[in-house]
């Protein structure tokens, strides 16, 4: 198969082209192809004729964000569109990436795919506003809305991803404290990719969740990294007004993928099974810093 990949660059990106290393890849970041540009895009797409086009660039700086609207719509919305139209015109399935920060509501249970995005944030408005995009555009499409996820590769906008910040803070031996207001499911890019690639060609198009099973605060991920790493350290549990940010956390976001159980894919790992294994593969491999 010929697939475009958009953000190549990104830890989700980085599994994505190992899962899919037997096709052809047509690789580009933001130096490579602007997506904000619709005219470019057109005629990189058709230029390109992919069979598949899998979106991973966004704009993830979540607190820049509310002081630049403009800069998050123009990557999580519009470049949406702009995909979505060209691959409209040459008849390209997409796969396009989303967020639990779509969500950010009161009730305290998994949300499902039928649930109302309810976003608090500039990035969650603009990441919602991207899926109606796409929905609007182009009937075969895949949405797999994601949450809390780390990878080998690291985050290309943060630097590493919540795993590695942990490992690297607890080795300076001291305490730590890490927020427990705030429920996820803390998501491998690996499962993800995984799943991206036993769903594509079923032609069950339209929205998913993406996750791990279970849920946990930030401060149980925080605990379980250092007990499946073998680390002892000192962490205590905080509230979100510990780290004041810019944009709005949500405090529930925990994902249900009942739309992967009706087309046959089954459940994803649970979380802590999720971390179990990078941590194993971590220490294996030569991306390892041990």
């Amino acid at each position: 198969m010929r697939i475009l990949m958009t953000g190549h660059l990104g830890q989700l990106a980085a599994d994505l082209k190992g899962v899919f290393a037997g096709d052809e890849l047509i690789l580009t970041e933001i130096e490579d192809l602007r997506l904000e540009d619709a005219g470019r895009v057109r005629e990189f797409v058709l230029a390109s004729q992919p069979e598949l086009i899998l979106n991973c660039a966004a704009y993830n700086r979540v607190d820049e964000a509310e002081d630049a609207p403009e800069a998050a719509f123009a990557a999580n919305t519009f470049a949406v569109r702009n995909l979505a139209l060209a691959a409209r015109e040459c008849g390209a399935e997409m796969v396009h990436f989303s967020t639990d920060y779509v969500f950010d509501g009161p009730g305290r249970r998994p949300y499902t795919e039928d649930d109302a995005p309810c976003p608090k944030s500039v990035y969650g408005v603009s990441k919602a506003a991207g899926e109606l995009m796409l929905q609007a555009t182009w009937e075969r499409h895949y949405i797999c809305r994601v949450c809390g996820l780390y990878g080998y590769a690291g985050s290309r906008d943060k630097g590493s991803n919540f795993v590695e910040t942990m490992i690297g803070l607890g080795r300076k031996g001291r305490p730590l404290k890490v927020v427990d207001d705030q429920v996820l499911t803390p998501t491998s890019t690996l499962d993800v990719a995984r799943a991206v690639k036993s769903l594509i060609g079923t032609g069950r198009y339209g929205l998913y969740h993406m996750t791990s099973e279970g849920e946990c605060s930030w401060y149980d991920f925080a605990k379980a990294i250092f007990a499946e790493a073998g680390m002892e350290v000192e962490v205590a549990p905080v509230g979100s007004e510990a780290y004041p940010a810019k944009a709005r956390r949500p405090r529930y976001s925990a994902l249900d993928n009942r739309r992967l159980r009706e087309v046959g894919l089954g459940e994803m790992p649970h979380w802590r099974a999720a971390l179990r294994e990078y941590l194993r593969g971590r220490r294996d491999s030569v991306l390892g810093t041990d």
